[in-house]
């Protein structure tokens, strides 16, 4: 797999492969996205730059920032194009999210989130597992403003892809484009997932009922 994802990334190809799996990994989940970013920056790792000479062809390493920024673009565009299936999904829709637990909690804490200004779960929540469709459905099916929810995926969509980008690059530098490298590496972006998750599942706090007629503070 390696020696063939090697061939890819010497060709501006894998910034097409990549941001097609990232781009439909909202709507299937079950996409390997992460692991091919990984993939290619590992096998970017271990690819070396060949000067021209007469009768040798050139390889160019592909560029790790247009790697991050087809991630990234993807990753928002997807999100989008959840967000407005989810807002134009009619009554079908929104019957089938709301026997969903999962996405019902998801709107509330997202609108909560939205509401106070800030969106760090729309962030957290994209390295969970379907952690980006649940965030992204629930806020279409929600009907929350566009712009208070797209500023806090793109960002969510440069931290994802630089931070994968960088576990298989240096992985790559530390113990070679080799399966080692890309097993550990993956194993670092799936224990980021795990720790997302808990922090998306825990409970929202609610604040305390204060009793008729008693002002608030007291």
């Amino acid at each position: 797999m390696l020696e063939s994802m090697g061939a890819l990334t010497g060709s501006p190809w894998i910034y097409a492969v990549v941001a097609l799996s990232v781009l439909l990994d909202v709507l299937l989940p079950v996409l390997p996205s992460g692991v091919l970013v990984i993939a290619a920056a590992t096998a970017a790792a271990g690819t070396t730059t060949v000067t021209a000479t007469a009768g040798e062809a050139t390889r160019q390493v592909p560029s790790l920032l247009v790697l991050v920024l087809s991630a990234a673009t993807a990753s928002v565009l997807g999100d989008f194009l959840a967000y407005r299936l989810a807002w134009r999904g009619g009554e079908r829709l929104d019957r089938a999210i709301a026997r969903s637990r999962r996405l019902t909690t998801a709107q509330a804490r997202l609108g909560a989130a939205l509401s106070r200004g800030g969106g760090a779960l729309v962030v957290i929540a994209r390295f969970a597992p379907a952690g980006r469709s649940v965030v992204s459905l629930g806020a279409g099916a929600a009907h929350r403003r566009a712009k208070d929810f797209l500023p806090w995926s793109a960002l969510a969509g440069v931290a994802w892809a630089g931070y994968s980008v960088g576990l298989g690059y240096f992985g790559g530098q530390w113990l070679g484009a080799t399966w080692l490298g890309t097993a550990v590496s993956v194993l670092a972006l799936f224990l980021a997932g795990a720790l997302a998750a808990l922090v998306v599942r825990r409970p929202a706090r609610i604040p305390e009922a204060v009793p008729a007629g008693v002002p608030a503070g007291l």
